[in-house]
């Protein structure tokens, strides 16, 4: 435990000289201007870093799978979805995008019900076998990506401009409006996650013991699929898709704690996840000078991770 301590504080002032670096290096005149408008970025990297360090988290705990996220069965790809069917039904003038309110709602709830129909139809009970569950939620995000192609080649180019702002994760544009629901809702669904920490922990010991140790399994499992749910949506909504950064956030966590106290593994992917996406930014903006986006980096790194956990699941099965 104090070894874990020790460690955590480490991430801890990692994220600290982070978000400092980014607010303040290079900040040469117009400090009121520029100073206000790196808070907002910083603040939005930290609630999404959070958002999908907890998500990723708790959603491998349910399904007792370290490989399966939300976004790599296919919630990030509905959120594509919903923006390209707005974008070729309504248009980019219409209410549903240039309200945000309601452009960031409908995102959320398509989502979420996206996932509760996934459990439902695949997750209970531990019906099927995992690999079987990782193909078909690979089939699904491939499926509705070919779904938003075809309706990208059929869109007026201008529409197709402006749609193609919302499909990749940007954090120079986030909405200051929108950052606030955000965090009122994160706040609410931390709230639930923090009254339920003890039994996260007695859920990855299986359905069986968790059963005989007095959890209702079923009845945990909707609601905690729905947490994650509501936590991977609010932040894709935010600042768009981010396919492979919880596997890598939540991996390194186990790695890098070696422990089960759910507690202190959300902790440790939320502290990995604010150096991994402010460290990142910085480096992107001032290093490479925005000749490339943070997100592209993040799905390079992490196709490349996810391809050896899949090679290092395969050897120990064999």
């Amino acid at each position: 435990m104090a070894k874990n301590s020790t460690k955590l504080i480490f991430l801890a002032l990692l994220s600290i000289v982070c978000v400092l670096l980014y607010a303040f290096y290079d900040i040469k005149g117009g400090f009121d201007y520029a100073f206000p408008r790196r808070m907002v970025r910083v603040t939005a990297m930290v609630v999404t870093g959070v958002a999908i360090a907890y998500s990723t988290v708790v959603f491998q705990t349910i399904t007792h799978n370290r490989i399966l996220t939300p976004s790599v069965m296919g919630l990030d790809s509905m959120y594509e979805v919903v923006q390209t069917l707005i974008y070729f039904f309504a248009g980019s003038m219409s209410i549903w995008v240039l309200n945000k309110y309601l452009n960031f709602g409908v995102a959320i709830i398509a989502m979420v019900l996206f996932a509760v129909l996934l459990y439902r139809f695949l997750f209970r009970a531990d019906k099927y076998p995992i690999y079987f569950l990782l193909i078909i939620g690979m089939i699904l995000g491939a499926l509705l990506g070919s779904l938003v192609s075809f309706l990208q080649v059929m869109i007026d180019p201008v529409e197709y401009l402006s749609l193609q702002s919302r499909l990749f994760a940007s954090f120079t544009n986030v909405n200051a409006d929108l950052l606030y629901v955000a965090i009122g809702i994160l706040l609410i669904a931390f709230i639930y996650g923090y009254l339920i920490i003890d039994k996260l922990d007695v859920m990855s010991l299986g359905r069986e013991n968790a059963m005989n140790l007095g959890v209702n399994y079923d009845r945990m499992v909707i609601n905690v699929l729905i947490l994650s749910s509501v936590l991977i949506a609010t932040s894709t909504a935010l600042v768009g898709p981010i396919t492979f950064f919880g596997l890598i956030v939540a991996n390194l966590s186990y790695q890098y704690l070696a422990t089960y106290k759910h507690s202190i593994l959300i902790l440790g992917a939320s502290l990995i996840s604010i150096v991994a996406l402010v460290g990142g930014q910085f480096l992107v903006e001032h290093i490479f000078e925005l000749r490339t986006t943070l997100s592209v980096i993040i799905n390079f790194v992490g196709g490349i991770y996810f391809i050896y956990l899949l090679l290092k699941e395969s050897r120990a099965a064999g």
